[in-house]
């Protein structure tokens, strides 16, 4: 396959830059990859595994050339990274990032990029709780969605390109706007988070007779605190920039947590079996 893009400068090369970049060389969709990062220790990893051709921790030299942004970092570093390197950035570049969080995002960058610039958001739905560029795996993507959120400064021709990077890594493209984006995420994989982490932050000291009480958990525990592993950092940063939507989330998980604490209250065994078959039935559902 032809290179779409002549260099694409990632911004953040962790679990989800780093394995794009990687299939992005394998396939050889990107004729030249610059990986911009905070830490060199980092960044040498990147190099090692051959995720990149060039690292800086310099904005400005990253941005020359670059007629492709791809902006991989924790959301709310995006505009401080992006403003640095704009004034150093070719005219008709792209931006692109994969935040989780796609309102906040168009409003704080659309006006940072310049005029014969395009801004194409995308979320990639393969998040693990693994980070860094050790984390990168070359099919992260195959069979996963990929959500592609145009919105005002998002030109057809950048649009369609994004998407083909995207669909040539094996993932399913689709299309969503920033807002819809935004209220389904929050539900779908926000919240899961927060209630991962919540459940491991309540237990943390929790000891019963001197005994504590994580120690008796096998592999239930385990599963269900799972993200409770992923980067505070960037789940913080989540919270922050989709407040509303995750606040209506968090209504929604209290109202049916409520409900089985009612039912255990009153010892209501109808009730119980009710709320468990309602989550069997989802679980089932759930690929």
């Amino acid at each position: 396959m032809a290179a779409l893009f002549r260099q694409m400068t990632l911004c953040g090369v962790g679990l989800i830059g780093g394995s794009f970049a990687l299939t992005a060389r394998k396939l050889g969709l990107v004729a030249r990859i610059v990986g911009l990062g905070r830490t060199q220790a980092n960044l040498d990893v990147a190099m090692a595994r051959g995720l990149v051709d060039e690292v800086t921790r310099d904005p400005a030299l990253a941005a020359r050339g670059a007629d492709l942004v791809m902006l991989a970092t924790p959301v709310m570093t995006f505009p401080e990274t992006l403003a640095a390197m704009g004034p150093h950035l070719p005219e008709d570049a792209v931006v692109t990032d994969v935040g989780s969080v796609k309102e906040w995002v168009v409003h704080e960058l659309e006006p940072l990029i310049g005029p014969r610039m395009a801004l194409v958001g995308v979320h990639p739905v393969a998040g693990k709780e693994t980070v860094g560029a050790a984390a990168a795996e070359e099919d992260l993507f195959v069979n996963r969605r990929v959500i592609v959120t145009p919105s005002g400064r998002s030109t057809p021709d950048a649009v369609a390109k994004v998407e083909a990077l995207w669909r040539a890594t094996g993932a399913k493209v689709e299309r969503m706007t920033p807002a819809a984006h935004d209220a389904i995420l929050a539900r779908a994989s926000h919240l899961p988070q927060l209630v991962a982490s919540a459940l491991a932050a309540s237990l943390e000291h929790e000891q019963i007779d001197g005994k504590r009480a994580i120690e008796y958990g096998a592999g239930g525990l385990r599963d269900t605190t799972r993200l409770a592993a992923s980067s505070a950092e960037m789940w913080r940063d989540i919270c922050l920039t989709n407040r509303a939507a995750i606040l209506a989330a968090l209504k929604l998980f209290r109202g049916t947590f409520e409900e089985f604490e009612d039912a255990v209250e009153r010892a209501d065994a109808d009730q119980l079996i009710a709320l468990f078959e309602r989550g069997r039935r989802m679980r089932e559902r759930l690929k």
